[in-house]
Parts: structure tokens; sequence; C-alpha cells
């Protein structure tokens, strides 16, 4: 009869330690959590976007007469000295003048020689 008499106690315990646990979040933490994500997703966003436009870039070759500086630094292996010495060396008649002229060397320009375009 005893037993009987403190059957609810387990059940008791068990929900105080559960009421324990769980913590009320206040509305200050969640609005910092909530703006930590949002940046999160937003850096993600941008990287997701900036790997479409290079994807879709990368089937056309990139024109060295119109090309901006930040395009020019996309490909691979140049560096800012040389992005700017192909803007300040154009116009360009064909691809390859850049070698010839001395605006960069010519491994550099064998990464790039299939992605680039001289356009007049």
């Amino acid at each position: 009869m005893d037993f009987l008499r403190y059957r609810h106690v387990p059940t008791i315990l068990l929900l105080a330690a559960l009421a324990g646990c769980t913590q009320q979040q206040s509305s200050q933490d969640l609005k910092e959590q909530t703006a930590q994500a949002t940046a999160e997703v937003k850096h993600d966003a941008e990287a997701v976007a900036a790997g479409i436009r290079e994807g879709w870039s990368r089937d056309k070759p990139l024109d060295l007469n119109t090309a901006t500086k930040e395009q020019l630094l996309s490909l691979p292996g140049v560096t800012e000295a040389e992005a700017n010495r192909v803007i300040a060396g154009r116009p360009y008649n064909e691809p390859g003048e850049v070698v010839t002229r001395r605006i960069m060397p010519k491994t550099e320009y064998d990464k790039i020689a299939d992605r680039v375009t001289a356009k007049r």
C-alpha cells in the first residue's frame, strides 16, 4: 500500500528534471541567434551567386579589351599588378599580345589562354 501512495513521485521527479534542463531563451538571445544565422546564410548566398556567375562565364572567353579588374583577377594566377598592366595596355588585336608586349609572362598567359579573347 505504501507503494501506491508514492507512485507519482518518479513522474514528478522526471518532470522537474526536464523542466530544469530546458532553458527559456530571452528575446534578445533569439534575436542575436537569428541575426547570426541570417548573416551566415547571406554569406553562403553570395558565395553561391559568385559561383554561378563564374560558371556561366566559363563558356565565354573574357575579352581583354573590356574586362574589369575584378574579372581579370578572377582568372587563374592573374595578380593585381598584371590586371592593371592588361588594362593599361589596351587595346589588343589578339590575346597573345599580352605576352609579346611583356605585360604578362608566357607561363602565366598559358594558364588563361583558353579563357581570354581580344575583340575589337
